[in-house]
């Protein structure tokens, strides 16, 4: 740390600029575990993330197809019941071609499905106005692909990296943590999220696994929360350091 910076003493405008990136970035992780809730935490039907909702997502249901799990999980409140027993009848009798025409399949999906799964929505999700997608989905379900593992693996490497990279950067200057529980806190994200990823090809092998997805993700929010938390504590609430102020000029 520069000899005599720290957050109690710094000037108000580097206050402001790292308070104003600690609030943003929080609602952003806030809205990410909001974002698992209602995806993951789906998994299994029921709301709330569980060791079956990690199972589900990374191993799969394999008594079932991805598609039958997923009208009964996280798509359910997306399609009425008669309409997601149709499509789950018409997977169970074969994922027929022509009764994907003939019983009304097609005309269902088109009601309820394209509004997001297809290339106009741009949301990332498999395009179901094609039947081969759909046929795809209509095989037993082994979890999350190779493809989307090593796609979503890359894009939190990064992109999470760079986020704990300057949340720690703020925390480093913190005056009142000593600095062995500081060093620990700083890496502490780091160590959990290569944990975390780890644990999703892991589990795609091996249900046991899914409890290190539990444990990495919970480490990530634990030191997230806590820097956080003594940042804005040291900038805002704690006393200020008198003896070296730093010219806010």
């Amino acid at each position: 740390m520069l000899k005599g910076y720290n957050l109690t003493n710094i000037g108000t405008p580097l206050k402001v600029l790292f308070t104003s990136y600690l609030c943003v970035v929080g609602i952003g992780y806030m809205m990410a575990f909001t974002q698992i809730l209602f995806t993951h935490g789906m998994a299994d039907g029921k709301f709330g993330l569980s060791i079956d909702d990690i199972v589900y997502s990374y191993y799969g249901d394999r008594s079932g197809t991805l598609l039958e799990n997923k009208l009964e999980g996280s798509m359910k409140e997306n399609a009425p019941d008669k309409d997601r027993f149709a499509i789950t009848q018409w997977v169970r009798d074969g994922a027929d071609e022509v009764e994907f025409e003939t019983h009304g399949i097609k005309t269902i999906m088109e009601n309820n499905c394209l509004g997001c799964h297809s290339v106009e929505a741009e949301m990332g999700l498999p395009d179901f106005s094609k039947f081969e997608n759909i046929k795809a989905r209509a095989q037993p379900d082994t979890g999350a692909t190779f493809s989307s593992l090593t796609r979503v693996s890359h894009i939190h490497l990064f992109g999470i990296s760079f986020i704990f990279f300057f949340v720690g950067v703020i925390f480093v200057f913190a005056k009142n943590v000593p600095i062995w529980l500081k060093s620990i806190a700083i890496a502490m994200p780091f160590v959990s999220q290569v944990m975390d990823i780890t644990s999703w090809w892991l589990t795609k092998f091996d249900p046991i696994f899914a409890w290190l997805v539990l444990i990495g993700g919970s480490g990530m929010g634990i030191a997230f929360a806590f820097m956080w938390s003594v940042s804005i504590y040291e900038m805002w609430i704690s006393k200020r350091d008198n003896a070296s102020v730093i010219d806010e000029h």
